[in-house]
């Protein structure tokens, strides 16, 4: 196993890929890119920015970017290379990437317990109108409930609502 450089030729020359259809592709400087291959980081904008062009350059080959990436981040290290500032942004870089991660995570678990709390209203609504269906065609649902008692109930409840937003 060579150098990361190294290592990122020979994978875009294994599959036969010209540095001309990565810049085309990704947009990014073929200096840049010839720049990782020769393990130069000094010539990489730095920060964030290398990151960027390290997850282009390896999404443009089928590579996995989230490996590559660390394996860049673990050449750049050793490179010497690597500043405080570089380290602050790799750190908030990271840390919003797990962020994003944890509210997509986060989202997901309430969007699936308001599908549970709807089929269950669901449900529910089916099994009281199945029984009330079966009752009334059986005629015992009259007696289970006498709807003047239910009617007159109502219109008492919704003349207090009412009464209590006009007074």
């Amino acid at each position: 196993m060579g150098s990361f450089g190294e290592d990122l030729r020979t994978e875009r020359l294994s599959r036969g890929v010209a540095l001309e259809e990565i810049t085309a592709v990704t947009k990014i400087s073929q200096r840049h890119l010839v720049a990782l291959e020769q393990d130069r980081f000094r010539l990489l904008p730095g920060g964030i920015l290398s990151k960027g062009i390290v997850r282009g350059y390896v999404g443009a080959l089928g590579l996995d970017a989230r490996d590559w990436t660390e394996r860049f981040l673990s050449a750049y290290v050793a490179s010497g290379l690597m500043n405080d500032d570089d380290r602050g942004w790799t750190t908030f870089a990271s840390n919003v990437g797990k962020a994003r991660i944890e509210q997509r995570e986060a989202a997901e678990i309430r969007l699936r317990w308001a599908g549970v709390v709807l089929l269950a209203l669901l449900m529910t609504a089916a099994g009281f109108f199945s029984v009330r269906y079966f009752g009334v065609r059986a005629g015992w649902w009259s007696t289970l409930l006498p709807m003047h008692a239910v009617t007159a109930n109502a219109h008492a409840m919704i003349a207090h609502v009412i009464s209590r937003f006009y007074h």
